[in-house]
């Protein structure tokens, strides 16, 4: 009896095995910022990264999702100790999210070591694209610069002969800056970096401007201190007087603070909610339905289609997430329906896209909103590229 019993047993396990083995779960860790001033752009990433798996029935190639969001606090040494947990504890599949580029640049190393595939869904450091590169690093972003550039090249459209610079003083700011300078063909008149992300008082800097003579300002500084350069600008007799151009100032989680403010200030980039594909109408729609009173942001279009290139890769390998040059190949094929329509990524693993010029407009509702205008520069790749070896 007892051997009939072992028998039957060992008989059951082997049965159980494969079928215990395909119920194995996609594991992501998604490391943002969900506390503090920023963490509307963090929950705009959650929301929309969480829309996408509903859009994919909760799981990727038929396999069960599981999805491990850290809060980084917008601090570097933070957000290195939680992807170092993802990695080391959890071990996840597949890391996504950033918002920050010195927090990103902080994390790096453990994930390339490791050899985890990273999705970068917004921080875009000139390194990552150039000599930091790595086969198992993704953007569904940008590189920093791509965005201020595009920027540049509309100031020369518009004839735009002299300008001051504003930003934070920190990775992403600095290439911003440098950004815009790159294609702006008329003279850079001052540039000040101010103290990140502690200072939002910016009067000190808004006099130096009006004093400078300068016949425009560029600026760069998303969230909180977006809203603040905004309304101290307007309250400063200055949007009047001296025209402003911005990149990642203006969107929809600032338009409710900065109001009218916001009116007529342009800005680029390379998703708005209002692109005409149907898998961004989709999108923007079942956002809205979702979380009631709220619009998605490019913050969550980016986060949507990262998590959209993730599942691209485990339906390309069928869950064989073992195989890291399977994986990496699908990934470069960018094989899904991005919401900012085509595009695809260059040898670093960073998308080729267009620019566009958005402005502030009041829809059907009355509520203000961003409207795409032109496009500023078609099939786009940055400019560090070529600093990439892939090792």
């Amino acid at each position: 009896m007892r051997k009939a019993w072992l028998a039957a047993s060992t008989a059951l396990l082997f049965v159980a095995g494969p079928a215990l083995a395909q119920q194995k779960t996609i594991k992501i860790g998604f490391v943002s910022t969900f506390s503090g001033p920023t963490a509307v752009i963090g929950n705009d990433m959650r929301n929309s990264f969480e829309l996408a798996l509903d859009h994919m029935g909760r799981k990727m190639g038929g396999i069960p999702v599981e999805v491990i969001y850290e809060d980084d606090a917008q601090k570097p040494d933070v957000g290195k100790q939680k992807t170092e947990k993802l990695i080391e504890s959890d071990k996840v599949d597949f890391i996504a999210g950033y918002i920050w580029s010195n927090v990103l640049l902080a994390s790096l190393k453990p994930v390339v070591d490791s050899k985890t595939f990273l999705v970068i869904a917004n921080a875009g450091p000139s390194q990552v694209a150039g000599e930091l590169c790595s086969p198992t690093v993704f953007s569904t972003s940008w590189q920093n610069d791509q965005t201020p550039q595009a920027m540049g090249l509309y100031m020369n459209q518009k004839g735009v002969k002299s300008v001051v610079l504003i930003g934070p003083n920190y990775a992403a700011g600095k290439d911003m800056l440098a950004g815009v300078a790159s294609t702006f063909k008329g003279k850079v008149v001052g540039q000040e970096l101010t103290t990140w992300p502690s200072q939002l008082d910016f009067s000190a800097e808004l006099a130096k401007a009006k004093a400078s003579g300068a016949e425009s300002v560029f600026v760069f500084y998303p969230g909180a201190a977006g809203v603040q350069f905004l309304n101290q600008y307007a309250a400063a007799g200055l949007k009047g007087s001296i025209p402003l151009y911005t990149a990642f100032t203006i969107d929809e989680l600032s338009l409710p603070l900065q109001k009218d403010n916001a009116i007529g200030v342009p800005g680029a980039q390379e998703w708005v909610n209002d692109l005409p594909n149907e898998q961004n109408k989709k999108f923007v729609a079942d956002y809205r339905k979702k979380y009631t009173g709220l619009r998605p942001t490019y913050y969550g279009a980016q986060s949507y289609d990262a998590a959209q290139l993730i599942e691209s890769a485990v339906v390309a390998t069928k869950g064989k997430l073992d195989d890291k040059a399977a994986v990496q190949k699908a990934m470069e094929k960018a094989d899904f329906k991005s919401l900012r329509g085509s595009f695809k990524f260059g040898n670093n693993h960073v998308p080729i896209q267009n620019f566009y010029l958005q402005d502030v407009v009041k829809d059907a509702d009355g509520q203000l909103s961003l409207k795409t205008v032109a496009t500023i520069v078609k099939d786009d790749q940055d400019r560090f590229h070529d600093k990439c070896s892939m090792k």
